[in-house]
């Protein structure tokens, strides 16, 4: 019954329930785990840890954030003492911010050489989710890369978890290398391919094989409302008048979008634009950007998984030939390397939860103490991109906060990797403009009509508190659009 999927004979022994599995996980263990946003994570051998309920205290590394069968499971059980290095799982979050795990976060170029260089600790087992095992031991992954191939490298011992529900044929999407401080990157253009299909691996390594057919958690994706489709449409203007004015191709350079809705909402207005032959260079491929390959709108996208929705998910496995010849799908420390993100020129497009009147940016906060998910790749992105765009809507929690803010609680990409703010009243290109010059800008072309006048009256009297300072702050009052409306709520509109 393994024969198509396990293709080492003397691997068979090893193949057993996921609560046996289990079992070879201890307290206090430190466990890495595949996985990028919902794609590629273990799901049966992290439940089934959950329910034993005896292996706490652990620290789990994993490439990005997971789905509620690994991250909810886990915390859901109180098993996580420590966690790395991005999540999005409500239970886990809420963990975090209470005190009860530690979180470490880190801009997702830097997590392959933090579990290379053992800055997080030896970890004593990878548990590796697969869609099957080839003849040489090479591991397929599923439709996500991130670390995986690190994961395989470095940990002790490995358990792979092969998932069923996803076709064989997803074999020779991936381009897996491994890159050194000292590598050259030999990409120039998103569709070269610089390595190999599978992650090579030691049948001696293999501890554990379970085999399961859950699809697991999927995202879902809203569909783009009034304001996301405003933020999109001015996007997509300012492209084209940067493409009149000749700083950017017809085609545009390759695209990089974070995840969410207003991201897919950009990607459809692509088509509606009359936009063609675009190419990604991006971190995560979304259903926008499957619906844009299949239109022959885009004609290649790179990245390091693909974050799909269940239909989005679907579509990918019944049409996997053709996707195959449009997507590559690479290891994080290549698809967020800061080498061929510069050489290629990409546009990043991504958001902000806040932004301050000088163009610094917070997209992991609230109110400087709480996380939300972290970092992620933005800061990879934003820093050596082309073209650096951040957007947000202008308005929070129904009006009763502004995103335009006099001074951020907590910066993750600095004013300096920062070249365009958008929501969803309009654009304001930063670029060449001092910080008065910025101030001004934001505050009239992308603060709601309702907190413009607060912020002019800001600016007004910072200019007074720090007369002829370079960046004119009121450290007095700045925070006083933070206490009054994230803390009460008492301003609607």
């Amino acid at each position: 019954m393994y024969e198509d999927r396990l293709l080492v004979s003397e691997l068979f022994s090893k193949v057993m329930t996921p609560e046996r599995a289990a079992e070879l996980i201890k307290l206090g263990m430190i466990i890495g785990c595949s996985g990028f946003t919902t794609a590629g994570f273990p799901k049966a051998i992290p439940q089934a840890i959950a329910k034993t309920g005896t292996a706490n205290n652990l620290t789990l590394i994993t490439p990005a954030s997971t789905g509620n069968e690994l991250d909810g499971a886990l915390a859901n059980a109180g098993l996580i003492a420590k966690r790395y290095s991005f999540q999005s799982n409500e239970t886990l979050r809420n963990a975090i911010n209470r005190g009860e795990v530690e979180f470490m976060d880190l801009h997702l170029s830097q997590v392959p050489e933090y579990i290379q260089n053992g800055c997080l600790g030896n970890m004593d087992y990878a548990i590796i989710e697969c869609c099957m095992v080839q003849e040489d031991c090479g591991i397929v992954p599923m439709a996500s890369l991130g670390a995986t191939d690190i994961l395989v490298k470095q940990a002790d011992r490995i358990i792979l978890e092969i998932n069923t529900s996803c076709p064989k044929n997803l074999h020779g999407i991936h381009d897996i290398c491994d890159v050194s401080p000292e590598s050259i990157i030999p990409i120039r253009r998103p569709e070269d391919r610089i390595g190999s299909t599978t992650i090579a691996c030691s049948p001696d390594k293999i501890a554990a094989i379970v085999f399961t057919d859950q699809i697991g958690s999927t995202p879902s994706f809203k569909e783009p409302d009034e304001i996301s489709r405003a933020i999109a449409d001015n996007i997509i203007c300012f492209l084209k008048s940067k493409i009149a004015q000749g700083e950017l191709p017809p085609c545009l350079s390759p695209l990089q979008s974070g995840v969410g809705a207003v991201g897919n909402a950009v990607f459809t207005g692509l088509k509606e634009a009359g936009f063609r032959h675009l190419t990604m260079y991006s971190e995560v491929i979304q259903d926008s950007s499957l619906y844009l390959i299949k239109e022959g709108i885009i004609d290649i996208a790179s990245a390091t998984a693909l974050s799909l929705s269940e239909k989005g998910l679907r579509d990918l496995y019944s049409n996997l030939d053709y996707y195959k010849q449009h997507i590559i799908i690479r290891p994080q420390g290549i698809s967020n390397h800061p080498e061929p993100i510069k050489r290629l020129g990409v546009i990043a497009i991504n958001t902000a939860a806040e932004i301050d009147i000088y163009g610094n940016v917070n997209s992991s906060h609230v109110t400087g103490s709480s996380i939300i998910n972290g970092i992620g790749g933005s800061g990879d992105f934003s820093r050596n991109s082309r073209l650096s765009i951040f957007m947000t809507p202008s308005i929070g929690k129904g009006g009763a906060i502004s995103r335009i803010v006099p001074m951020v609680t907590h910066v993750d990409n600095c004013e300096h990797d920062v070249d365009v703010i958008v929501t969803e009243w309009g654009v304001a290109d930063l670029r060449g403009k001092s910080p008065k010059q910025r101030a001004l800008d934001i505050i009239e072309k992308c603060t709601h009509p309702f907190y413009k006048q607060q912020l002019r009256d800001y600016f007004d009297k910072a200019l007074k508190a720090a007369s002829g300072q370079h960046t004119p702050h009121d450290l007095s009052s700045c925070f006083d659009m933070h206490i009054r409306y994230m803390h009460t709520g008492s301003m609607k509109l």
